[in-house]
C-alpha cells in the first residue's frame, strides 16, 4: 500500500471507532517498528498486504475498524527470541485504545482478535475469521510470494540450527494443512484454498 493509503485506513479505522482525531505519532511508531533489522517477513510488507486485503474483504467485518486496528497492531511487537509477541501486541493496542477514548468493549474485542493471531485454535466469530484468513493469506500466494516468504521466515530463524528449525516449521505448516478448511470466509476460501494447500504441501515435503 501507498503511504497515503496506509495513513487513510489508519484514519478510517479510529473513526469508526469514535476517535476523531487519530494519533498520527501512533501510526508513525507503529511503521517504525515494522521497519526493525531482525524482520524479514512481519514487516511493513506483510502489514501492507494485510491491509490489502483488508480493503477488499472489510464489508464481511462486524465491526471493521476493530479489524484493521487489530491488523496494524497485531505484529507491533515483534522478538525472535521470545514467546509473548502477540500477548504484548494485544496489550500495546488496548492500552491505546483506552487511551484515544475508545469504548472498553472495542479495546477488549481488539485485545482478542490480536490475541486470535497465535493461531493456537480456529477462529470464532466473524471479525476473527476474517483477520485470521488475512493473516494466512500468505500461504495462498502465489508461487514466487510464497517462496520468497519461506525465505524471510528463515532469515528470522537463522539462529535455530536447520536440524531444530525445519522439523519445527513443518510441523507448523502442517497444522494448518491438517485443517478442514485453512480459509473460514467463503470469497477467500474460493480465491486461496487450492493454492495453499499446494503450496503447504511443497513446503513440507522440501
Amino acid at each position: 500500500m501507498t503511504p497515503e493509503a496506509l495513513r487513510a485506513n489508519w484514519s478510517s479505522a479510529w473513526h469508526a471507532l469514535g476517535v476523531a482525531s487519530p494519533d498520527d505519532a501512533l501510526c508513525d511508531e507503529l511503521q517504525r517498528r515494522y521497519a526493525e533489522p531482525q524482520r524479514h517477513y512481519h514487516t511493513m510488507q506483510h502489514l501492507g498486504e494485510c491491509l490489502a486485503w483488508f480493503e477488499r474483504e472489510k464489508a464481511l467485518a462486524e465491526h471493521p475498524g476493530e479489524v484493521a486496528l487489530a491488523l496494524w497492531f497485531h505484529d507491533a511487537i515483534y522478538d525472535v527470541h521470545a514467546h509473548d509477541n502477540e500477548a504484548r501486541s494485544a496489550d500495546w493496542a488496548r492500552e491505546a485504545l483506552l487511551d484515544a477514548g475508545a469504548d472498553s468493549d472495542a479495546a477488549g474485542r481488539v485485545h482478542a482478535l490480536v490475541m486470535a493471531t497465535r493461531h493456537d485454535a480456529v477462529p470464532e466469530g466473524r471479525d476473527a475469521e476474517l483477520l485470521i484468513d488475512i493473516d494466512l493469506s500468505i500461504l495462498g500466494a502465489e508461487r514466487p510470494r510464497f517462496d520468497e516468504y519461506e525465505r524471510q521466515v528463515q532469515a528470522e530463524y537463522a539462529f535455530v540450527p536447520d536440524e531444530v528449525r525445519l522439523p519445527r516449521r513443518r510441523a507448523i505448516l502442517q497444522r494448518f494443512l491438517d485443517r478442514k478448511a485453512i480459509y473460514a470466509t467463503a470469497r477467500m476460501h474460493a480465491l486461496l484454498e487450492a493454492q495453499a494447500r499446494a503450496n503447504l504441501k511443497r513446503s513440507i515435503s522440501g
